[in-house]
C-alpha cells in the first residue's frame, strides 16, 4: 500500500520515446485496457519484426500539434467499448511517466477525437502501481494551454501558404472545424466566412465579394463550399461569383447545385447508366395507385427531395399507410420521391468518401435499433468496411457524373448488386475519419494544393 501512488480521475503524464511530453488522460478502473488517439495508422517491417506507424495529436481538440510515432508492434486486440461496439485494434507497449514514476504500458491505437480525453489509462497499466482516488484530479500538477503549447515549442509556417475561404454556417462543427486545421497545419491562411454574411458586387469592370463589414474577398486563392441545404440558392450563387473571379471552388457551383437536387442527380446516373433504386415521382394524388406499383408496391420508401441527413425520408410498409403518406406530402405541396425498399441491406448501406476521382475512405453504416435509415445523424453506427471493385467503380463513377471533386456516395447493397442511393456534396467528417482513422480533411487541402501547383516547401516543420 506505501508504495503504490495516488493518482486522480484525471492526470497529465508523458510518453518520453514517442516525445509526448504532455498528454491528458482519463484515469478509469472500470476499462481492462489503456488506449492513445492515433490516425493515419499503417504497419511496416524493421529488422524483421512488425512495425506501426501513426500521428498522434496530443491536445484534446486541436490538431495544432502533430507528433509522427513508431512503435513496435505486439499484438492486435478486439476491444468493447462502452456502448457496445467492437474495434480490432493495434497494441503498443511504451514508457509512461506520472510524476516522478516510470513504467511500460501497452497502449490499443484508435481514434479518439471525439472522447473527452486523448488518452485513456485502464487497470492493466495500473498494476500494482496505482491506488485512484476519484474525488480529485491533476495530483501531479495541473498545465495552462501557454505552458502545454511552451513545452511543445513553435510551429514554423511557411510565408507562401494559400489563402482558402471555408463557405458553410456554424464554425463548431466537426467538419468545418477539421477543415480549418488540416489548412493551417499545412501552413495555410484558412478563413471561415458565414454565408449568410457574405454579399456580391455585380459589375463588369470590378466584380467583387464582401464580408460583413465591407472586408473584400477578392484575394482568395480557394474556397470550399459546406452550403447547408436551406443556403443553397444563396450558397451556390456566392460560389459562382467567386469562380467569376478566378478563385478556385473545391465543388464548382454547377456540380452542387445539380447534386442538390435529389430527382435530377437520379436522372444523371440514370443517363450514364448507373444503377439506382427504381424510382417514380409524379405530382397529382390521383396517380398515386399507379406510382406505387411502379416501385414494387409496399413496403416502399418515400422521400422528400428537399431531405437531408435522412430527414424527410419515410418507409411506408404497407400500401395504405404508403398511400397516406404521399397524399399528405402532396397536400403540402412538397416534391417527392417514392423508392424501392431493399429489404435485404438490414438497415446498412455504405458511404464512400471520393476525392478528385479516388475514395480515400469507406464505411458501412448500420441503423439504430427500431430505426431503417443508416445516417450517423439517425443513431446509426459506423464501421470500417471493404468495399469490392464494383462498388468502388460505381462510387468514383457517380461523383464524376456530378462533376463533384468531393463527394460521399451513399451506396446499398442489394440482390442485383449495389446501387446508388445518393451523392452529397458537403459529406460530413466525423463518422468517417472516427471510425477509419484517416485524416480526410487533409485530402481535401491535398486536393487544393494539387489543383493550384502549391507545393510545401521542404524546410517547412510541420510538427512540434
Amino acid at each position: 500500500m506505501n508504495n503504490k501512488i495516488i493518482v486522480g480521475s484525471e492526470e497529465w503524464c508523458s510518453l518520453p520515446e514517442l516525445g509526448i511530453k504532455a498528454i491528458k488522460a482519463r484515469v478509469d478502473s472500470g476499462a481492462t485496457t489503456s488506449s492513445i488517439h492515433a490516425i493515419n495508422i499503417s504497419t511496416f517491417k524493421r529488422n524483421g519484426s512488425t512495425w506501426v506507424s501513426y500521428e498522434v495529436h496530443p491536445i484534446q481538440g486541436s490538431r495544432k500539434v502533430t507528433l509522427h510515432c513508431e512503435s513496435k508492434l505486439i499484438d492486435r486486440r478486439v476491444i468493447k467499448s462502452s456502448n457496445g461496439e467492437t474495434e480490432r485494434r493495434y497494441v503498443i507497449r511504451e514508457r509512461m511517466q506520472l510524476g516522478d514514476q516510470s513504467w511500460d504500458v501497452d497502449l490499443t491505437l484508435t481514434n479518439r477525437a471525439n472522447m473527452g480525453f486523448r488518452m485513456l489509462l485502464g487497470r492493466e497499466a495500473m498494476g500494482q502501481k496505482i491506488l485512484v482516488d476519484p474525488s480529485v484530479n491533476y495530483n501531479f500538477g495541473d498545465f495552462t494551454e501557454d505552458e502545454v503549447n511552451f513545452l511543445y515549442g513553435n510551429k514554423k509556417v511557411p510565408s507562401s501558404g494559400l489563402k482558402i475561404g471555408l463557405l458553410a454556417s456554424n464554425p463548431n462543427l466537426y467538419s468545418n472545424r477539421r477543415i480549418m486545421e488540416a489548412g493551417q497545419q499545412r501552413g495555410h491562411e484558412m478563413f471561415f466566412y458565414n454565408i449568410q454574411q457574405c454579399y456580391m458586387k455585380l459589375d463588369a469592370s470590378e466584380p467583387e465579394v464582401h464580408y460583413r463589414g465591407g472586408q473584400i474577398l477578392n484575394d482568395l486563392d480557394a474556397v470550399i463550399p459546406r452550403i447547408r441545404p436551406s443556403m443553397t440558392f444563396y450558397g451556390c450563387a456566392l460560389t459562382r461569383h467567386f469562380e467569376s473571379l478566378g478563385v478556385m471552388a473545391l465543388n464548382n457551383s454547377a456540380a452542387i447545385t445539380q447534386s442538390r437536387d435529389k430527382l435530377f442527380s437520379l436522372q444523371l446516373l440514370q443517363k450514364n447508366n448507373l444503377d439506382i433504386p427504381t424510382s417514380g415521382f409524379a405530382n397529382s394524388p390521383a396517380d398515386t395507385t399507379d406510382l406505387i406499383d411502379m416501385v414494387g408496391g409496399a413496403p416502399l420508401i418515400v422521400k422528400l427531395l428537399e431531405g437531408t441527413q435522412g430527414k424527410g425520408v419515410v418507409l411506408a410498409e404497407t400500401r395504405k399507410a404508403a398511400e397516406s403518406v404521399i397524399n399528405a406530402f402532396k397536400s403540402l405541396k412538397a416534391n417527392l420521391l417514392v423508392q424501392e425498399f431493399i429489404k435485404e441491406a438490414q438497415g446498412k448501406d455504405l458511404r464512400c468518401f471520393v476525392i478528385d476521382g479516388k475514395i480515400v475512405a469507406s464505411i458501412e453504416r448500420t441503423a439504430a435499433p427500431g430505426e431503417f435509415r443508416a445516417n450517423i445523424h439517425q443513431g446509426g453506427t459506423a464501421s470500417i468496411v471493404q468495399i469490392t471493385p464494383e462498388e468502388k467503380k460505381l462510387a468514383i463513377r457517380a461523383a464524376k457524373t456530378m462533376g463533384l471533386q468531393v463527394a460521399g456516395v451513399d451506396i446499398i447493397r442489394s440482390s442485383k448488386g449495389p446501387l446508388l442511393l445518393e451523392i452529397n456534396s458537403s459529406p460530413g467528417l466525423e463518422g468517417i475519419e472516427a471510425a477509419t482513422g484517416i485524416d480526410v480533411a487533409a485530402a481535401m487541402i491535398d486536393s487544393i494544393e494539387k489543383k493550384l501547383g502549391w507545393k510545401r516547401a521542404s524546410s517547412v516543420d510541420t510538427s512540434f
